[in-house]
């Protein structure tokens, strides 16, 4: 009797053993064909988005301000982007050099020659501050997967006018010197950069009267009047390197003024970055120079001793220059160089 009772319970451990393989089986199976669904969308959680990006949908993501970009890595030998509207950008396929689309729209094959069998680094990045790349996902080979991209966990923004967008040079936004200086040292990176725009909320600078002092706390452009608020949760800069007053001085913004205006600039940023370096550059032909290190000087006063004056002085001449005020590419090399390292110091 006692021989049977044991056969009897080994019986019904053996079906509840079965009965929970079967379980985690059937919810193995599910979670890897929603995974399976899920890849190239713009909610994969695969794809990672660098700068400020719209992802509400599930079905679209779309990015605003120069230079944003997407990373994710993907098998197969094909990949094609869906597009929901005209944009230009470049796309780099295994850290090569990026291939630039104009204008594109509808689906781009980002690979006419198909690739090697194999895992592959994807990234994609906009052109200029005219372009909001509107992602409908990726099209991949059958069977393909993705998976989780190589992030840094330090991020630079970079915040700034026509210079800091990359205006007059070949790539635009990819190179300029805060794109060169992402990259150079190996970090994630954003700019917050709009051609024409002053620190100061003043028509003189800008049709809509809007500066940076009130558009860097958007998600969108001066060129989206009713832009939400960013929200700054998405992701903290470690280091905030600030050019601005350029515009503000070719417009006639008094110093005072100016200097006002950027104080309760940073003091702003800080709320939204508590623990970032801020980093405050004189404009590289000098504008605004003598207010923006005023500028520091307050704010440190104050109490905030994380903002530091960084003194541009001779790191580019006019001859780096393609129209006397706008960095060259060789300008935004040369700046670089002078820059990388000082950001480096800080980023720690």
């Amino acid at each position: 009797m006692r021989f049977l009772a044991a056969k009897r319970i080994l019986q019904g451990l053996a079906i509840v053993i079965f009965a929970i393989a079967m379980l985690f089986g059937s919810f193995h199976a599910m979670t890897s064909a929603h995974a399976a669904t899920m890849a190239g969308t713009p909610g994969d959680p695969n794809i990672k988005y660098i700068g400020r990006w719209d992802t509400h949908s599930s079905t679209l993501a779309t990015s605003y301000w120069p230079g944003a970009y997407l990373k994710t890595q993907f098998t197969g030998r094909t990949v094609r982007i869906k597009l929901g509207t005209t944009a230009s950008f470049f796309a780099s396929i295994d850290n090569k050099a990026d291939t630039f689309y104009s204008n594109a729209s509808g689906t781009v094959n980002l690979t006419p020659t198909p690739l090697a069998a194999g895992t592959h680094t994807l990234r994609v990045a906009t052109y200029s501050e005219h372009d909001s790349l509107q992602f409908q996902g990726f099209l991949f080979d059958a069977g393909a997967t993705t998976s989780m991209p190589t992030i840094s966990p330090k991020l630079i923004e970079f915040v700034g006018d026509s210079i800091t967008a990359g205006a007059t040079t070949t790539r635009h936004a990819l190179s300029d010197y805060a794109w060169l200086v992402g990259e150079q040292l190996k970090v994630e990176h954003t700019q917050i950069a709009q051609g024409g725009i002053c620190l100061s909320d003043s028509t003189a600078c800008t049709s809509t009267g809007i500066g940076m002092n009130s558009q860097f706390f958007k998600m969108q452009t001066i060129y989206f009047p009713n832009s939400p608020t960013w929200d700054f949760s998405r992701y903290q800069a470690n280091v905030v390197v600030i050019n601005l007053g350029t515009n503000d001085n070719g417009h006639h913004i008094s110093d005072a003024s100016f200097q006002t205006t950027y104080v309760a600039f940073i003091q702003k940023i800080r709320t939204k970055y508590p623990h970032a370096v801020i980093l405050a550059l004189r404009p590289f032909k000098g504008a605004k120079a003598a207010a923006t290190l005023k500028t520091v000087q307050a704010v440190n006063a104050a109490g905030d001793r994380n903002v530091h004056y960084i003194d541009t002085t001779g790191w580019i001449t006019s001859a780096d220059t393609n129209d006397g005020l706008h960095p060259s590419d060789a300008g935004h090399v040369k700046i670089t160089a002078h820059l990388a390292p000082i950001v480096a110091s800080y980023l720690g």
